[in-house]
């Protein structure tokens, strides 16, 4: 997990020496909640907060990241529905690929006059090492707690590398629509290409939500939860393919709320999945979702390393932004599974001959490199 190197394999390489295997336990830590289970089920076990947020937010990460772990690894709720043993099973665990560069970005933006001077901030060496080093320092914290409870061996990978293993793939660039921001991440054979970078727009779920609950409150729509708004928004909302084409329709459609009865939204079905693309709706000043993956798309192809609903408008959006040399042969690929593409690709590798031995670090193996790395 700390290796420089990544083997230049396809995804059936990989996927072809897949056998019995002990498989694991995997959490998959977003930014919003954790979706976590035994690797032998079909689906999640179940969710719970995220150890991204989980208790004190101002409290130190191994802190929170102990109680989290303590609380749902070795008593309720995790493992009594997994019913495992953490001293027995190997843990892989996802992290949000940008998970402490929000503040950072956001700033950044107000400092910048354009799109282009926020990827060249975004793309500067200061920044692109300060990601790696809050990364590597995260993943260091998990391991060390998880180690601490006696867990055998760990598996820390991003989100992004997970979703894409999931889609069968190991080269690509995923659009990861977290809950405080989406981040979209060039990946080739497994590896964040950070020397790339990484886009980062600062919209995400939670943004769409609070927008979606304006608009209905501006209409004189009232709710007693924003639980209930993101239900509505996750039921009747949608992204148009073409925007303006949509205003002229009549869109109304309606909801029941448990508990709360039946809602009826019309224009702000679309408008509230707008917001991806025209940020500027919700008063963020960011670039749109489509100009994040051209930028991307455009730095990938100056480093040489290209290799062949919301999809449909991305690669609507993307054909008129970029050059036929880049655009063509562009096929977006929904996520196969969801929310939970992210656990599905762990769950794949943990179901791998390899596994838990070139995928994961055990304790002895931990305390050599952290040893090493004080030496040097």
């Amino acid at each position: 997990m700390f290796s420089s190197q990544a083997a230049e394999v396809s995804f059936m390489h990989i996927y072809g020496q897949r056998t019995r295997v002990p498989g694991a336990i995997i959490i998959d830590g977003g930014s919003g909640y954790c979706k976590y289970g035994w690797s032998k089920y079909s689906s999640p076990s179940g969710r719970s907060a995220t150890f991204m947020e989980f208790g004190n937010i101002m409290s130190p990460m191994p802190s929170r990241l102990g109680h989290f772990f303590f609380n749902n690894l070795q008593q309720t709720p995790m493992m009594c529905r997994m019913r495992v043993k953490t001293y027995t099973q190997p843990i892989v665990v996802s992290i949000p690929i940008c998970h402490r560069d929000g503040q950072l970005t956001v700033f950044q933006w107000n400092c910048a006059t354009d799109v282009q001077s926020l990827a060249l901030l975004l793309r500067s060496p200061t920044h692109t090492e300060s990601t790696k080093a809050s990364t590597r320092q995260l993943k260091e914290a998990i391991c060390s707690t998880l180690f601490d409870i006696n867990v055998p061996a760990v598996c820390v990978v991003n989100q992004a590398t997970l979703a894409l293993f999931a889609a069968r793939r190991t080269s690509g660039i995923v659009v990861n629509v977290g809950f405080h921001q989406t981040s979209v991440v060039p990946i080739l054979h497994g590896k964040v290409m950070h020397q790339v970078g990484v886009e980062v727009v600062a919209v995400g779920a939670l943004k769409l939500t609070g927008y979606l609950r304006d608009r209905m409150q501006q209409k004189n729509i009232h709710v007693d939860s924003i639980y209930t708004v993101r239900t509505l928004k996750e039921n009747l909302c949608y992204v148009a393919l073409n925007y303006e084409a949509e205003l002229s329709k009549d869109m109304e459609a309606s909801f029941q709320v448990a508990s709360e009865g039946w809602f009826t939204l019309s224009e702000e079905r679309f408008q509230t999945g707008e917001v991806l693309f025209q940020p500027r709706m919700a008063g963020v000043q960011t670039m749109g979702l489509h100009q994040a993956v051209a930028l991307c798309m455009d730095h990938c192809h100056d480093a040489e390393l290209t290799s062949g609903e919301i999809d449909e408008r991305l690669e609507k959006e993307l054909y008129g932004l970029l050059p036929a040399s880049i655009s063509s042969g562009i096929r977006i690929i929904p996520p196969p599974y969801g929310v939970d593409s992210a656990w599905f690709g762990a769950k794949l590798i943990s179901n791998l001959s390899t596994f838990p031995g070139s995928w994961c670090m055990t304790k002895k193996e931990f305390q050599h490199w952290t040893r090493r790395k004080l030496m040097s």
